[in-house]
């Protein structure tokens, strides 16, 4: 299937799954959204690893909102007055006795964690930029509100991605993840001459010690059980809609 230049656009994720990081590889440019409204409870801030035994927890950044209720993902700081960086690390504890790449993936994560940042979307960029570095395929991520982009006044919430297609002066071709197969009007897309297809990993389970697979986690987990090649080969798993 051949395409024109591929474009991801979404919300900036901290630590995604490897879905996300799919999406990443296997497009052109990426953008992070950040001028969309900050969503509770999502993966903005947390995401997901093992906990003893069995079942997962979160680990998570604490932010301030500059505008309560109604913050934009970029007006969401982190709150650096919280020792969550230790936190963190001490909840990654977990894998230490288990995991055959704990020693790397931590050392990975304290050199991230070595660098501070004030607001959570600078964070995440770092960290998306890191791991693709870690992994062998560099990558350039932009952060929307940086780019100086001038688009339409979006009208209806699947705007946003095609006027920022549309605003970049070139034919493109824009990828989602899969969870926005009913959410876009792929006919409104068409029209503008934007492409667009959803993509879906296939997310193979692969050994978390003896415990029942929990699937979706953070890469972290990704990252502690499996070596960059095995990575790469679950990222290479996918398809376009």
């Amino acid at each position: 299937m051949k395409f024109r230049e591929k474009i991801g656009i979404i919300q900036p994720y901290f630590f995604p799954y490897l879905g996300y990081i799919s999406l990443i590889k296997h497009t052109d440019r990426f953008i992070l959204l950040d001028s969309v409204q900050f969503i509770n409870r999502g993966w903005i801030e947390r995401n997901r690893i093992i906990k003893q035994h069995e079942g997962w927890l979160y680990i998570q950044v604490p932010l301030i909102k500059t505008n309560g209720s109604r913050s934009l993902i970029k007006d969401c700081l982190i709150d650096n007055s919280k020792p969550w960086k230790e936190k963190i690390l001490a909840q990654l504890e977990v894998y230490k006795r288990v995991a055959p790449y704990y020693q790397q993936t931590i050392d990975f994560i304290k050199g991230i964690f070595s660098k501070d940042f004030e607001d959570i979307t600078s964070l995440n960029k770092h960290i998306l930029i890191e791991l693709c570095n870690y992994l062998n395929m560099p990558r350039e991520i932009s952060v929307f509100t940086k780019m100086d982009l001038q688009i339409d006044q979006p009208q209806e919430a699947d705007d946003w991605c095609l006027n920022i297609c549309k605003s970049l002066g070139r034919k493109l071709t824009y990828v989602n993840p899969i969870g926005g197969l009913n959410f876009y009007n792929r006919e409104k897309y068409h029209r503008a001459d934007v492409g667009i297809f959803f993509h879906s990993i296939k997310l193979k389970a692969y050994k978390q010690d003896n415990r029942n697979f929990e699937p979706g986690l953070s890469i972290l987990d990704a990252l502690m059980f499996n070596s960059k090649e095995e990575i790469h080969q679950m990222l290479d798993q996918y398809e376009l809609n």
